[in-house]
C-alpha cells in the first residue's frame, strides 16, 4: 500500500491511517493515499486568522515581497524533484516545466511587482485624492486594508503546482494567509510542494496550510472577511457560488472555469504565410501540451471556410508527428491524462461533439502508446474534429477536457465573433492574422466575451508566450461561463484580497492615515534644510520655502539658445502675442523645472544621493519675463528599500509665482541615505 499523503493545519502535519489511493495517469500503479479524515475545518480557518493573519499584517508590502521571492528561489532549487513526481500525474518534462516552472515564475513575478508598484508600508493609497469641499479641509481618499481572513484556494488537477502558487502570490502579498485545498488525482504533487514550503521556514506560520483530500465543511466556516477561489469546471463554480455560507456573508468568490475557448485564423494568413504556419503550430500546441488539459486551450479553431481543408491537412500532419505514451520514455511528446475517470469523461465528450463534426485526424476511441499500459493508463490521441454545420450548438457547448479541437468554417470577420461569442464567455481566445485592421476589428468583438486576446503575428511570434500561458502580471479569468472571475493581474489580483474603503476627513487626518502628505496637511519649515536629514531623521511634511527668483527676457533668450528649443512662443513676440494662451512671450516649461531645482537644493554632499525623475509634471500658468518664482519643497512619502542603505523620498514640488499662482507641480523624486553620512 503506498503511504498516505499528510494535511499540513494548525502548525503541524495531519496523517490519517489510510486513505482513497490515487494512482499513476500513465501505468495505473498507487502512488498514494489521500484523506482529509479527522481534520476540523472550522479550526484550521480559525489558525489561519488567529495566526497567520495577524503574523502577515505586521509586515509590509516590501517585506512580504522579499520572503515570496525568496520563496521563490528556494523551490527553483527543487525543481527536479518535482518535475520527476509530476511524471506520474502523465506530464511530460516540458508539461512539468509549464506548471512548476510557471508556478515559481507568479511567485518571483509578484514579488517584483510588488516591490515595483506598492509602498513600504501596510496601507495601500488607491487613486488620487477627491476633493469635497471648496476650503480644501475636507477631503476624500480610497484606501485598501488586508482582509482579517484567509483564503481559501480549491484547485484543479491539471495544474497541482501552478495553481496553488498562483493563488498565494496576491494573496500573501496582499497579508491573508492561504488554505490550500487541490484536485485529488494529483494531490500528491501539491502535498510535496506544501513540504518544501514547510520546511524552507521562509513564511510565518499560519501563512500556508493544506489540505489533501475532501474539503468536507470546509466552505461552511467561511465568513465575510474571507475570500474563495476556485479552478474547475463550470457547473461545479456555479454550485460554490451559490453555497448558504458564501451568499449569506457576501464572502469574496473568484471562479476560474474551463471555458470553449477559440482561436481565429485571419483571411490574409495563406498557406505558405508565416501566419498560417503559426496558426496550425500554436494549435497542435495547445491540443497536446498538458494533453490538452488546460483550461485555456484552444477547443475551437475558427478558419476561414476557404482555407480549412488546407488548416486540417496541415494540422494533421503535424498531429502525426505527436507520440503518445509513459512521460519517462525517450521520444513521447505527449503523456496521459490525469485519471482514468478524465479519460472517460472526454470520450463521452467526443461521442456528442461527434453528432455535429467529423474526424479530420486521431481515433477517439483508442491510443497507440509508448511505454505505458493503454488500459490501466489515462491515454487519448489527439482528436481533431471539423464542424459539419455551424448552426449546431454542440462545438460551442461541450468540452472535451483533452487533447481535442474543433475546425469551424467562417464567411467574414463578424460571422467569426459570432461563433466566438457562442462559447457564453472564455478565458483566452486568439487572433492569428498580419493585418492590423482585421485583428482590430475581431479583438473588439472578442474583448466582452474574454478575460484575454492574443494578436499572434510574424512580428511578435518570438517572443510570445502563446495562447494558453497565463502571466501574473496579466488578468487569468473571463466572464460567463469562463467564471466570472479575474485571477492575477498585476497589483488587481493584491487588491481583491483587500477592503478598499472611502476614508473623509481633513488633509491632516488623511496624512496619517495614509502615510503621504496631502495638501492642506501641516508643514514643518523649522529647522535644517530637508535635503540634510536622512531617513532616520526626515519627517512627511518636512518642507522648506525659498527666496523668489525673477525671470528675465534674457534667461528666456538663453534657454532658447542654449537648448534649441526656438519655438514660437519663446522666441517671437509678434506671433507669440497673437496667442491667446500665452498674449506674449513665455519661460520654457523646462526652464522653469530647472530654476527650481536651483531655487531648492542644497548643493553640499549629504544624505540626498541622487535625484531620479520626476512624476505627474503639470505646467499651470504661464510664465512671463518679470515674473518672479517661489518653490514649496515638500516631504511627501518616505520609503525605505529593504536590504539597501537607503530609500525613496517623494518630494510634492509646487511652483508658484509673486501672485501665489500655482505655475508648475510635480513630484520629485530622490535617493537618501536611511543614516546620517559623514
Amino acid at each position: 500500500m503506498a503511504p498516505v499523503a499528510g494535511s499540513y493545519v494548525r502548525g503541524g502535519w495531519h496523517v490519517p491511517a489510510d486513505g482513497t489511493p490515487v494512482r499513476d495517469a500513465a501505468t495505473g500503479e498507487e502512488v498514494a493515499r489521500i484523506s482529509s479524515a479527522g481534520i476540523d475545518m472550522g479550526a484550521v480557518l480559525d489558525y489561519g486568522r488567529r495566526v497567520g493573519g495577524p503574523a502577515l499584517r505586521e509586515l509590509t508590502f516590501h517585506q512580504r515581497a522579499a520572503l515570496l521571492k525568496a520563496l521563490g528561489s528556494h523551490l527553483r532549487e527543487h525543481r527536479e524533484e518535482l518535475y520527476a513526481l509530476s511524471a506520474r500525474t502523465g506530464a511530460t518534462l516540458g508539461d512539468s516545466k509549464f506548471d512548476i516552472d510557471g508556478g515559481i515564475g507568479a511567485l518571483l513575478g509578484y514579488a517584483s511587482k510588488a516591490k515595483r508598484e506598492l509602498p513600504n508600508d501596510t496601507v495601500y493609497l488607491d487613486g488620487g485624492i477627491e476633493p469635497l469641499s471648496k476650503g480644501g479641509t475636507f477631503l476624500g481618499q480610497h484606501i485598501a486594508t488586508s482582509l482579517p481572513g484567509v483564503a481559501v484556494q480549491i484547485n484543479a488537477f491539471n495544474f497541482p503546482v501552478w495553481g496553488p502558487l498562483e493563488k498565494l502570490a496576491p494573496a500573501f502579498i496582499a497579508g491573508v494567509p492561504s488554505v490550500i485545498k487541490p484536485a485529488s488525482q494529483t494531490a500528491y504533487l501539491t502535498a510535496r510542494l506544501v513540504e518544501l514550503i514547510v520546511e524552507s521556514g521562509i513564511l510565518p506560520e499560519g501563512a500556508v496550510q493544506f489540505i489533501c483530500g475532501g474539503a468536507g465543511d470546509l466552505l461552511d466556516h467561511v465568513t465575510e472577511q474571507d475570500v474563495v477561489s476556485f479552478t474547475g469546471s463550470a457547473d461545479t463554480a456555479r454550485k460554490l457560488r451559490a453555497h448558504p455560507a458564501i451568499v449569506r456573508g457576501a464572502v469574496r468568490f473568484n471562479a476560474e472555469a474551463d471555458s470553449l475557448n477559440c482561436s481565429i485564423l485571419g483571411p490574409d494568413a495563406q498557406p505558405g504565410t508565416p501566419e498560417f504556419d503559426l496558426f496550425v503550430k500554436q494549435l497542435v500546441t495547445e491540443m497536446t501540451v498538458k494533453a490538452g488539459q488546460k483550461c485555456t486551450a484552444i477547443r475551437r479553431a475558427i478558419v476561414p471556410a476557404a482555407l480549412i481543408d488546407a488548416v486540417g491537412e496541415a494540422a494533421a500532419e503535424r498531429l502525426g508527428r505527436v507520440t503518445v505514451g509513459n512521460p519517462d520514455a525517450e521520444g513521447v511528446r505527449m503523456g496521459a491524462l490525469a485519471s482514468l475517470e478524465q479519460r472517460e469523461e472526454v470520450r463521452r465528450s467526443l461521442k456528442a461533439l461527434l453528432g455535429a463534426a467529423r474526424v479530420v485526424y486521431g481515433d477517439p476511441e483508442r491510443a497507440e502508446v509508448i511505454e505505458g499500459d493503454a488500459e490501466q493508463g489515462a491515454f487519448v490521441s489527439p482528436v481533431l474534429l471539423r464542424a459539419e454545420d455551424t448552426g449546431r450548438a454542440e462545438p460551442h457547448k461541450v468540452e472535451a477536457f483533452g487533447p481535442v479541437a474543433t475546425l469551424i468554417p467562417y464567411e467574414s470577420a463578424e460571422e467569426a465573433i459570432e461563433l466566438a461569442a457562442r462559447g457564453r464567455g472564455s478565458l483566452a481566445g486568439s487572433v492569428v492574422t498580419g493585418d492590423p485592421a482585421f485583428a482590430a476589428t475581431v479583438v473588439r468583438g472578442l474583448a466582452p466575451w474574454h478575460g484575454r486576446v492574443l494578436v499572434l503575428d510574424a512580428t511578435d511570434a518570438k517572443e510570445s508566450t502563446g495562447h494558453g500561458s497565463p502571466l501574473p502580471a496579466l488578468v487569468h479569468g473571463g466572464p460567463g461561463r469562463a467564471g466570472g472571475g479575474e485571477e492575477m493581474g498585476g497589483i488587481r489580483g493584491v487588491l481583491h484580497h483587500m477592503q478598499r474603503t472611502a476614508v473623509q476627513g481633513s488633509p491632516d487626518v488623511l496624512t496619517a492615515v495614509g502615510g503621504q502628505w496631502v495638501p492642506g496637511a501641516r508643514r514643518q519649515a523649522d529647522g535644517p534644510h530637508p535635503f540634510r536629514k536622512s531617513l532616520a531623521t526626515l519627517r512627511i511634511g518636512d518642507s522648506v520655502v525659498t527666496a523668489p527668483r525673477t525671470v528675465t527676457r534674457a534667461d528666456v533668450d538663453h534657454f532658447a539658445e542654449f537648448t534649441g528649443d526656438t519655438f514660437y512662443a519663446h522666441t517671437d513676440e509678434e506671433a507669440a502675442a497673437v496667442n491667446e494662451l500665452f498674449g506674449g512671450i513665455v519661460a520654457h516649461g523646462y526652464l522653469v523645472v530647472s530654476f527650481a531645482a536651483g531655487l531648492f537644493v542644497s548643493p553640499e554632499p549629504g544624505p540626498v544621493l541622487a535625484n531620479y525623475g520626476l512624476e505627474n509634471l503639470r505646467f499651470l500658468t504661464p510664465v512671463k519675463p518679470g515674473d518672479a518664482l517661489t518653490v514649496t519643497l515638500t516631504a511627501k512619502r518616505i520609503t525605505p528599500r529593504e536590504n539597501a542603505d537607503y530609500g525613496e523620498v517623494r518630494w510634492d514640488v509646487d511652483v508658484t509665482n509673486q501672485n501665489e499662482e500655482s505655475v508648475a507641480k510635480y513630484d520629485l523624486l530622490t535617493l537618501v541615505s536611511k543614516e546620517a553620512t559623514e
